[in-house]
């Protein structure tokens, strides 16, 4: 069987400013096509559907659509990730249309979807395709729902009034804590399937930040409790034959330590489909088509990274800017960008000469070229004149001293302020 891994799609989400929907649309409508053309059985979506927990309307009718035409060719598994509402994703889960599966509870974390070939496809006779689809684990809540007394710690629990069941004390808080526990309650469920049928192939889908992956600047903090990681061990020795892993916006492999002598278990994150910050630059989007019978044969054959199409590429440019407004600039007329400008003193205009220039210019910094002896860093104490403050720190800014005319409006100011805080 195949299946396609994709996630972080985020829709509804701007490019510090520029809405990104047509953009977004264009994509799903690749992977509409590379399902169909590609004889894939099943979708997996690793979370992040949306960017945040209440969408925008065009949002939610993007993915309405995107997912009805997935399912025409494919099974469809979609998990919410921490920018998801793990309830408004999963409100609906029970009046989908068949092969549409949105595992949103707790509750379900050890319980697979049952996957056959795809829809119309010949040949389903072989054994199943297990998806266990976990979905974002925040500690504070999963530490209790997951906690039972195979789970919870040697701590010992506490016995209700007239003999009722022990509670167990929660898990502890965080990641690394939660994601164990759903993953024992994977590994039991796959063993007892595994011993009817040892040729059930296993999935695993998540959204977490697993230790030795590559993060950017774009993905959100998952921290609670100081503890945000998931160390790659969780995955060893479980039997899953593929993580699909959600969270970090870089296509990357994880290593998952090989245990017990068996088939090693593969492990990566797709990649957001789009760049979401300057710190993907030089990232190339892709998705996932993972050809699940050959993970034991061929891992690095059975996994092949379909590129992403590109609507407009994302570059940094950096000079004088006469540079930049010249033949420098002429290969990044049509890129989204980062503009940075190093003229001494900055130029007048600065930022409408550049649009003016680049249309698709997302950020314009002027960046000053710096004498060595200016990058020391001075303390201020109360002890120093702010004037002197404040023309250091126009010098350090522009990259020369103010004017006696700019000296003058700052003295003004500062007397102004001084008398206020008297008549305070």
């Amino acid at each position: 069987m195949r299946i396609l891994h994709t996630s972080d799609w985020h829709l509804g989400r701007t490019l510090h400013g520029v809405d990104l929907l047509e953009h977004q649309a264009a994509h799903l409508d690749h992977l509409v096509e590379l399902t169909r053309s590609e004889a894939v059985d099943a979708v997996v979506v690793a979370g992040d559907v949306y960017d945040r927990a209440i969408p925008p309307v065009d949002a939610v009718s993007l993915l309405s659509e995107a997912v009805t035409r997935l399912a025409e060719h494919a099974h469809v598994v979609v998990t919410p990730g921490n920018h998801d509402s793990a309830v408004r994703l999963g409100f609906a889960d029970r009046l989908l249309r068949p092969g549409v599966h949105v595992r949103a509870r707790l509750a379900d974390v050890g319980a697979p979807v049952v996957l056959g070939p795809r829809p119309g496809a010949a040949g389903g006779d072989g054994s199943p395709l297990l998806v266990y689809a976990l979905p974002y684990l925040d500690p504070d809540t999963a530490r209790h729902v997951l906690a039972d007394a195979a789970d919870a710690s040697d701590a010992p629990g506490t016995e209700g009034v007239g003999g009722a069941p022990v509670r167990q004390r929660p898990l502890a808080r965080s990641h690394e804590a939660v994601m164990g526990a759903a993953l024992r309650r994977v590994a039991a469920d796959l063993a007892r399937r595994r011993a009817a049928d040892p040729e059930v192939r296993a999935v695993v889908v998540g959204h977490a930040f697993v230790v030795g992956g590559l993060a950017s600047d774009s993905e959100r903090d998952i921290r609670v409790g100081g503890v945000d990681a998931v160390p790659a061990a969780a995955f060893a020795g479980r039997g899953v034959d593929y993580v699909a892993l959600g969270h970090l916006h870089g296509p990357q492999r994880v290593t998952v330590p090989d245990v017990g002598g068996g088939a090693a278990t593969v492990a990566r994150y797709s990649g957001s489909p789009l760049a979401f910050s300057f710190s993907e630059l030089h990232q190339r989007k892709s998705t996932a088509l993972v050809d699940v019978d050959r993970l034991r044969t061929d891992a690095d054959a059975a996994v092949e990274l379909v590129p992403a199409p590109v609507p407009r590429r994302l570059a940094e440019v950096t000079g004088t800017l006469d540079e930049l407004l010249g033949e420098a600039g002429e290969p990044h007329v049509d890129d989204w960008l980062r503009v940075v400008v190093t003229d001494a003193v900055r130029p007048a205009e600065l930022y409408a000469r550049v649009r003016s220039r680049f249309p698709h210019a997302l950020q314009v910094t002027h960046r000053p070229p710096r004498l060595a002896e200016r990058e020391v860093v001075a303390a201020v104490g109360p002890g120093h004149d702010p004037l002197d403050v404040a023309r250091d720190f126009v010098e350090h800014v522009s990259g020369h001293a103010p004017s006696e005319a700019e000296v003058v409006v700052l003295r003004e100011a500062f007397e102004l302020a001084l008398a206020e805080e008297r008549s305070a």
